[in-house]
């Protein structure tokens, strides 16, 4: 009879310690998804920062150095990111630029009618309407200059404040989230060590000292911030491969070390919560007088 009620018992611990470690593990999930989702979203307004790109073209048959100084100028303007050249025959050949004329320009006109030019990728900090404007206005004044296509960056900008509302509603989200989530998972480990106050108050009256009731106690709650740190790690991992597997062409995602990054503090948090609380529900209950654990 005893034997029997003693696996009742310890079946029963064996499944609150695997239902506290699946709800740590699914609070760890939920806190890396939504910190995934943010990071994500500020990457992509940084990304569309990025890629505004600015063509100056240049008059035909000028000298390297002539070109050479342009682009000296373009570069030492604090708008530019990146310069790169592109002959007009490189533009009449690339098939992308092609598709954009239901004709052949250079069989229409008998002769390349484009020409040459510097794709200029501006800095993604100086890539507002502003400097957008201030910087086609002073490269159009450079000598040999023909013309300078600016893109709408109104676009950009409307797109880039849209995410950003949306990455900062996020973060708010994410810091709410994690007050919850600390407020759940202090109560799932209270009780869980609530449940331990008999066995804890045994050991102080035979005399056991106050680090040797803790260390197992807290040997047992770094083990389970471990584990559902590995699982909500896992969880995201999956997340992360399938959002990879079904994003749209040229979406930019997190890359390999954020990831990393965000898997390493779920399981940092995960033991750092785990153990914290812990000892403060052990400690609670070791100061406690014998008499009132009875009560409590």
């Amino acid at each position: 009879m005893s034997e029997g009620k003693d696996r009742r018992i310890r079946r029963k611990v064996r499944r609150s310690y695997l239902i506290s470690t699946i709800s740590i593990a699914l609070v760890l999930f939920m806190l890396g998804v939504v910190s995934y989702v943010a990071l994500s979203a500020l990457t992509a307004a940084a990304d569309l920062r990025g890629r505004v790109t600015v063509s100056v073209e240049v008059a035909d048959s000028l000298t390297d150095s002539r070109h050479e100084a342009i682009r000296e100028a373009i570069m030492a303007m604090e708008e530019c990111g990146s310069v790169a050249f592109m002959s007009k025959d490189e533009k009449i050949a690339d098939e992308a630029f092609r598709g954009q004329f239901e004709i052949d320009l250079d069989l229409l006109l008998g002769e390349n009618p484009l020409r040459d030019s510097y794709e200029v990728t501006l800095d993604a900090n100086r890539a507002s309407r502003e400097d957008v404007e201030n910087f086609a206005r002073e490269v159009a004044e450079l000598d040999d200059v023909e013309y300078v296509a600016v893109p709408p960056v109104e676009v950009v900008e409307r797109m880039h404040t849209t995410i950003t509302h949306i990455s900062f509603g996020l973060l708010i989200f994410l810091g709410v989230l994690l007050i919850i989530s600390v407020v759940l998972l202090n109560n799932t480990i209270r009780l869980a060590i609530y449940s331990k106050r008999y066995l804890i108050n045994t050991m102080k009256l035979v005399g056991a000292t106050k680090w040797y009731i803790m260390r197992p106690l807290l040997a047992s709650a770094l083990k389970q911030g471990v584990v559902a740190g590995i699982i909500a790690g896992a969880m995201v991992a999956g997340i992360v491969y399938g959002t990879e597997m079904v994003k749209p062409e040229g979406l930019s995602m997190l890359a390999l070390r954020e990831v990393g990054t965000i898997i390493a503090m779920q399981l940092v948090l995960g033991v750092v919560i785990t153990v914290g609380f812990s000892a403060v529900a052990v400690n609670k209950f070791v100061n406690m007088k014998s008499n009132k654990i009875y009560l409590y």
